[in-house]
């Protein structure tokens, strides 16, 4: 059976038993702070578990992308390992929200697996939970009596409570759960071994399939479990291992999931899968990391230094590492994959084929930028190296490698190996634990349970209409970190205050209760689809009925911000053309960033040209038509832009200005000419394929204006009042131009004549020529100088200092190449450690490299040490 009918066909299952099937939600979450991405099928529907949303059905179905690299589930160093272990995977799952619960998912499973796929139940078994005495919980007898009547009794078996008790997190809904494990072995290898005895075993063909939540309970952050006031019913079943089983293989990797991808591979690489067992490990680590990244960039999150995109970029870079050092892939070529992904998967995923050129560009790019970092990181290891007093190599330095310049750590002790050497683990980790404590400590959050005050789940948003209105507080927590301090979370029965969400930020503003006293309401922010209000201190009377003001400046200047980016989407298509889609935005009170595809740089003409036809629209006064609640192919049939990578409901909310029409929940203008004007203050690369646009407008433009009035009187005054500046700055130039050059002669005139004096000071250490001076030369003078010195004189080592300013210190080293090869001495290695002396660094090649700093005053320090490379 194909992939793809085992997928219809669950799909179709659940259909049959009234269940409503629902699209995958986007891997990237939104509106829940404890996600990066979804990383189980539950995910997007947590907000229904925690009572803050009414599902559109109590019975849903779905296959949902999902995504465990960090956190709690994280997979990603042993995907490759093993056959089973993935970074992105399919869950196919049924949800039932207070409808049906553990009789009916059982028999359902149960009828699916062995009536529908036909798979042999007797190469089956299920798992119960055995209880706690933690949480003073008795065995799940209800679902044990249940699974008797499908199932022999030696069949199923009893679980502990980390394998058969699941929680989404400390806090929240929880409850026992039924797993079911198929053995896969063979007859022979079943006689040898009783399966039972390998479930949860981490055995590669005796693995989980299907997991049956039973959701009942609710822990409180005081770790004690409350039951829930409706059960619900939450399954996943992993569609990879599924796959392997119903097609008869003993690998994820042996699926057709995979096959197309790994025979692709096996292509470029010119390997052949099965042969080798460290090659295997890297075709399984890139066939299953290329879906990852692409499915991120399809929903809108590129790889970058923070965040999610952080996470997307170490996925990518240890796809590239692996087929660097097992495949001998010295280019880019994990993009080239990206054609038989789309061909293979963008059926039931249509957003691979639609992002297909973006996804293929942005990983192209990357593997370019990493490679580059890798062929860096060579030369410093070399450095390291030759530096090195004996056979191992210190722990710090290798972390240095790896934390500084990204170097992985695990090609480090490779390189080491076959070089003879040895790394310090026990250091590296060490220095690696010490980073994940700092880390762990900045970003270390500790949150109360809700205090509920008043009864009342239908949280209304009327911000849309007014600024101010009369709330009470429904409930509160407090939540403490370490970058925050202790804050307060604030939800009232109804808000005028917008929660962050589509780029734009949250309002600001103040609670003024009864008697006058005012507490500052800092930040609004949506989670799990309730608003959240944040302050730092709690009102003298929660019970009290408040006033809700809104900061009205703050919100009529991101208003002024959030229209212009929708006038410039629609400028950039009418300019540049209709290729062009958002690819992300932030809209604040100062100024809005747009991100968006587009293939190269935009010229002076296409930014003046985008400027003016914003301008245009701003200037011909557009009112604002918005439409609310109105089904969402209504909207798409007037043209309205939907964005990749944004979940949207059955009824959505639209935005028009003239011909611009898009969906959107945030904050607009009445008019545009309320924006008074819009300006682009740079435009540049985000990724490959996708540029940024910076822009401001209304009072942000006014104080643009002013200040570079103010900037262009100063010159003037500079300049004598001259009646044409810009003749009389370009006169300077030409004059600078032409000191610049005398200086230069005269400096070549110095260093030559500095050579001379040179000579006499070179002293002769262990077979070196050795100098280390501070010279009153600029940085291209003292590179004339030790070149110089270098076509004269063999094995030289030489180390120049000078200090142009008070704050500011320059080295210089140039090393003899037969220095470099012979006594593998390393001029980047010498400057990056003596640039520590003048608090600064540097790099370069191993026989010429240069550092600044910024404390000439350890220039007497640096020459002192110099000489002790090379004794």
């Amino acid at each position: 059976m194909k992939s793809q009918e085992i997928r219809s066909k669950f799909l179709e299952f659940f259909k049959s038993k009234q269940h409503l099937i629902v699209p995958s939600a986007p891997m990237v979450t939104k509106d829940d702070p404890t996600l990066l991405f979804v990383n189980s099928g539950m995910a997007p529907f947590k907000e229904y578990f925690l009572g803050n949303g009414t599902p559109k059905k109590n019975r849903i179905a779905d296959s949902q992308k999902c995504l465990r690299v960090s956190g709690k589930h994280n997979d990603l160093e042993e995907v490759g390992y093993d056959t089973y272990h993935h970074t992105l995977f399919e869950m196919l799952g049924n949800w039932s929200f207070g409808d049906y619960f553990k009789k009916e998912a059982i028999a359902w499973a149960w009828e699916l697996l062995t009536d529908v796929y036909k798979i042999d139940k007797d190469i089956l078994y299920v798992t119960v939970f055995e209880g706690s005495e933690d949480d003073n919980l008795s065995m799940d007898s209800e679902a044990y009596d249940i699974w008797k009547t499908f199932i022999s009794e030696d069949r199923i078996l009893k679980g502990s409570k980390k394998d058969n008790f699941w929680e989404m997190g400390d806090q929240g809904p929880c409850g026992p759960c039924s797993e079911i494990h198929v053995d896969i072995r063979s007859a022979e290898e079943k006689a040898k071994i009783d399966g039972k005895t390998l479930v949860n075993k981490d055995h590669p063909q005796v693995v989980e399939i299907w997991n049956l939540v039973f959701m009942q309970y609710n822990r409180k952050a005081n770790g004690s479990l409350e039951n829930l006031p409706n059960k619900h019913i939450d399954t996943g079943m992993g569609f990879e291992r599924l796959c392997m089983v119903l097609q008869g293989v003993q690998s994820n990797y042996d699926t057709d999931v995979f096959t197309p991808i790994i025979r692709e591979i096996e292509a470029i690489s010119n390997t052949k899968y099965g042969v080798d067992a460290k090659k295997d490990i890297a075709i399984r680590v890139i066939s299953d990391h290329v879906r990852a990244v692409a499915f991120s960039i399809a929903d809108g999150q590129l790889p970058s230094n923070t965040g999610a995109g952080y996470v997307i970029r170490r996925i990518l870079r240890r796809a590239v590492r692996y087929g660097f050092t097992f495949l001998d892939k010295k280019e880019p070529f994990i993009f080239r994959l990206t054609s038989i992904l789309s061909d293979k998967m963008g059926k039931a995923f249509p957003e691979l084929k639609s992002q297909k050129q973006l996804i293929e560009n942005v990983i192209k790019e990357e593997e370019s930028s990493f490679l580059r970092t890798l062929d860096q990181g060579l030369i410093l290891l070399d450095g390291i190296i030759a530096s090195a007093k004996g056979k191992q190599i210190a722990g710090d330095k290798a972390f240095e490698l790896y934390d500084t310049y990204g170097f992985p750590i695990d090609l480090t002790a490779l390189i080491l190996s076959e070089k003879g050497y040895s790394l310090d683990e026990k250091g590296f980790q060490e220095e690696l634990e010490k980073q994940k404590n700092r880390s762990r400590a900045a970003s270390e959050t500790s949150t109360e349970d809700w205090t509920v005050l008043l009864e009342d789940n239908d949280e209304e948003f009327i911000g849309y209409d007014t600024l101010e209105a009369q709330v009470k507080i429904t409930k509160y927590r407090k939540v403490t970190s370490k970058k925050e301090g202790e804050m307060f979370q604030l939800v009232f029965n109804l808000t005028p205050f917008y929660a962050e969400g589509g780029g734009q930020v949250g309002d600001k503003g103040y609670l003024e209760d009864s008697h006058g006293d005012v507490i500052y309401i800092l930040d609004t922010k949506k989670e799990n689809n309730i608003i959240v209000h944040f302050t730092k201190n709690l009102p003298k009377n929660l019970n009290d009925s408040f006033k809700a003001v809104v900061d009205a400046k703050q919100r009529f200047r991101t208003e002024c911000n959030h229209s212009a980016t929708h006038l410039l989407h629609q400028a950039l298509r009418e300019v540049l053309g209709t290729h062009v889609e958002q690819k992300g935005s932030a809209v604040h009170s100062t100024y809005l960033r747009f991100d968006f595809s587009h293939f190269s740089k935009l010229t002076s003409d296409e930014l003046r040209d985008v400027e003016n036809f914003v301008n245009a629209r701003i200037a011909g006064k557009l009112p604002l038509e918005e439409m609310r609640n109105i089904p969402i192919q209504t909207a798409l049939d007037k043209g309205a832009l939907a964005l990749f990578g944004e979940k949207y409901g059955d009824t959505v909310r639209a935005i028009k200005f003239g011909n611009s029409i898009e969906l959107c929940g945030g904050t607009h203008v009445d008019n545009t000419s309320d924006i008074w004007h819009f300006k682009i203050k740079s435009e540049g690369a985000v990724a490959a394929g996708v540029r940024r646009i910076e822009a401001i407008t209304n009072d942000a433009v006014k104080d643009f204006y002013l200040e570079n009035n103010q900037t262009l009187f100063e010159i003037k005054e500079l300049l004598n009042n001259s009646k044409n500046p810009v003749s009389a700055v370009q006169k300077l130039k030409e004059e600078n131009a032409a000191l610049q050059k005398q200086i230069e002669q005269l400096l070549k005139e110095k260093a030559g004549n500095l050579s001379k004096v040179i000579k006499n000071e070179l002293a002769e250490i262990n077979g070196i020529n050795f100098l280390a001076k501070k010279v009153d030369l600029d940085a291209g003078g003292i590179k004339d100088l030790a070149f110089k010195l270098g076509n004269q004189y063999d094995n030289l080592f030489l180390l120049f200092a000078s200090a142009p300013s008070s704050d500011k210190a320059l080295l210089t080293c140039y090393i003899s190449k037969e220095l470099v090869t012979e006594r593998n001495l390393n001029a980047g290695l010498v400057v990056r450690e003596l640039g520590k002396l003048i608090q600064g660094g540097g790099g370069g090649q191993p026989f010429f490299a240069s550092a600044g700093g910024k404390n000439p005053n350890g220039i007497p320090q640096v020459l002192e040490k110099a000489k002790e490379f090379i004794v």
